[in-house]
Parts: C-alpha cells; structure tokens; sequence
C-alpha cells in the first residue's frame, strides 16, 4: 500500500533522530580519550549522511514488504529474494559510505589509507548495513499486516453492517408479506359478514358498509407501520367489532378490561382483529343464544400481557383448524418481531369458552418517537 505524507515525515523524523543519536555518541564516546586522528566533523557528517540514505531507501523496502507479503505461499523463493536484494544495496551502500568517509579524510590530509571492495566484501563489513535492510523490511512487514488487519476489520464491519440491513429489510419484507395476506383475508371475511345481511337487513348493510369505510381508513392512515400504540389498535378492533354487533342484531356482548398504561405500549399493527375474529370463528358463531368477547390487556412486569376470550363451546389446545390464515400469521409477524420474546397461546376457557392470550415486551410508546427523531437526525 502507498505510504501517505506524514508517514513520509515520520520516517525522516526517524532517521534524524537516528542520525542525532549516532552524533552524540561520537562526540561524547568516553571510550575516546586523548586527541584523535579523525575530526569531529567526519562522523558527525557521516552519521547524517548514512541516516538520510536509508531513509530515501525505506519507502522502496516498505513497498518491497508489500509488494511480496510474507502471508502469499511460496515463502522459501521469497526469503532468497529478500537476501538478495539485502545484499544488492547493503554491499554497494557500504563501498559508498566508506568512498565518501575516505574522501573526507583525505580532505583533512589524514594519514588513513581506503580499504578496498573486495576486502570489505570479504570481511563482511556490509553485514551493518544487511542488518539495518532487515530490521528496515521487518518495520515494512509489520506495517504491511498491520494495514492488512485493518482493511480486513474494516470490510467485516462493513458486512456486517450490511447483513445486518439485509436481514432487516428481509424481515420487513415478511412483515410486508404477512400483512398483504392478513388484509385482503380481514375484508374478504367482513364482506362477507355484510352479504349475509343484504335481504334480511338493508339498513344494517348500509351502517355495515359505514363502519367498513372507517376500518379501511384507519388501516390506511396507519400506512406501512409495523408497530403502532395499543390505543390505536384498541379503536381499530372496536370499529370491527361495531359491525359484528350489526351483524348479530343484539345477540353480542363486548366487554373491555384495560389497564390505562397499557394502552401506551406498542403492539404489532393489526394485532387484535385476528385474534377476535377467530373468537367469532371458533366460538360465538357456534352459540343459539347471546355472544360475549372480552379484551383484556395488563402491563405486567416488563410485559404485555393481551387476551381475547369468548364465552362459545370451546376448543381443544390441540385442534389443527383453531389456527387459520389470521392466526396463523399472527404468530409468524410476533416471532418475526420479537423472536423468542413472545408467546401466543390459545386454550379452552374451563369456566366455558376460548382464550386466546398474548404475551410481548412491553415497549412504551415514546420509544418509537424517540427512534423516529434519532433516525431523522442522523447525519447524511
């Protein structure tokens, strides 16, 4: 990976220091006492020279370590060529300092004679500067995983990110499923509650037909909303509840026990109309005499605790017809919502009659202003 500016500044601030260091050994050695035969401003010279050559050097062995990361296979041809070029700049970096420090001398008329290339080579004089190339290459992998780890966090926490997305939108894509199923199944049954009363009741039909109307518009006025106030669905369940009463001509009893606290807690949108409708399904349908549902809902503990119940001949727990399409899918959008949080159970009444109970979070509804106005602030 291309180095940016300030790891070029870095790195010459590096050697520099380097260079100071190797300054202020020479001129403060205690070792060296006495007058000596070289000036002091011969390996002050040299210190800074040497330091700025590997610095203009580092950024090619930084890209050295990149270009064949020790992470690639083949690791044995790597390390030869790693040597290799180790010793293609140790050995001439070595002839060229020692060219420069002897032209320094001589400048000074030192009585110090050169060393020539073959002997340095043969000494292994340069074995200085292969040391600095492979502390100078370890720096270069070091960097180069360090980046590497990076980019590869980085792209996890992009995916992750993005699965996370994903999964939302594919579970607001079943919700969206599930809801396209339950309302044309709501008004294909309330329609037909109407036609049933078309010869024997034409102006029940037209009230019918009225409170229809209402029941669609506050299904439209709550749009797309997964989850709205318990308040709200408590009206819409009335409205439905209104044109079963036309339906039955008196023979329906509607109680409500409902907790004032737990009208403000969310609840999946259209949550309750299935589970009545399933009381008229499986129970007042079924009675000679006068029908009754009860709503209740509590907010008990950190739970929301909704019940529907009738006073018909009752089920068994096990009876594969109780879950219809309403139902049914009234279980898929709760275990979709809240996963393993919720319960929907229903079961025979032993005082006669059927009870559907649910239990969910209970979930204030300022936590969906307070997502909605976060979500609106949140930066572009």
């Amino acid at each position: 990976m291309p180095l940016k500016p300030v790891e070029y500044l870095l790195i010459f601030g590096f050697w520099t220091l380097i260079a100071l260091l190797s300054t202020a050994n020479a001129l403060f050695d205690p070792l060296v006492r006495g007058p000596s035969p070289i000036p002091r401003s011969v390996p002050v010279s040299m210190a800074f020279i040497d330091s700025y050559l590997w610095a203009a050097l580092t950024p090619f062995i930084f890209w050295l370590a990149g270009r064949f990361s020790v992470e690639r296979g083949n690791w044995l041809r790597r390390l030869l060529l790693f040597v290799g070029i180790g010793l293609a700049l140790s050995i001439p970096f070595d002839m060229a300092t020692d060219f420069l420090r002897y032209q320094q001398l001589n400048a000074v008329q030192t009585t110090l004679g050169d060393v020539p290339p073959v002997a340095r080579v043969r000494r292994l004089w340069f074995m200085n500067e292969f040391l600095i190339y492979v502390a100078i290459l370890a720096a270069g992998f070091a960097r180069d995983y360090f980046l590497r780890y990076r980019a590869r966090r980085e792209e996890a926490i992009a995916l992750q990110a993005q699965a996370a997305q994903l999964r939302a939108q594919l579970a607001g894509a079943r919700l969206a499923a599930l809801r396209t199923q339950l309302n044309p199944h709501f008004l294909f049954n309330t329609l037909h509650a109407i036609s049933a009363l078309v010869e024997r009741d034409p102006r029940g039909v037209r009230r019918m037909i009225a409170r229809l109307s209402e029941l669609l518009r506050l299904s439209l006025d709550g749009g797309n909303d997964t989850e709205i106030p318990l308040a709200r669905e408590i009206d819409f369940t009335r409205r439905y509840l209104e044109i079963m009463k036309i339906r039955f001509e008196g023979r329906l009893e509607i109680r409500e026990h409902l907790d004032a606290e737990a009208l403000t807690s969310l609840v999946p949108n259209l949550l309750l109309q299935p589970l009545v409708e399933n009381a008229f399904k499986h129970g007042i349908d079924r009675l000679e005499g006068v029908g009754r549902i009860e709503l209740r809902a509590a907010h008990v503990g950190d739970r929301l605790v909704l019940s529907v119940s009738d006073n018909g001949p009752g089920i068994a727990t096990a009876e594969p017809s109780a879950d219809g399409l309403g139902l049914g899918n009234t279980r898929a959008r709760l275990a979709q919502l809240y996963g393993a949080d919720q319960s929907l159970i229903l079961r025979a009444d032993p005082a006669g009659g059927t009870i559907v109970e649910a239990s969910l979070p209970f979930r204030p509804a300022d936590e969906l202003r307070t997502s909605a106005v976060a979500y609106d602030e949140t930066p572009a």
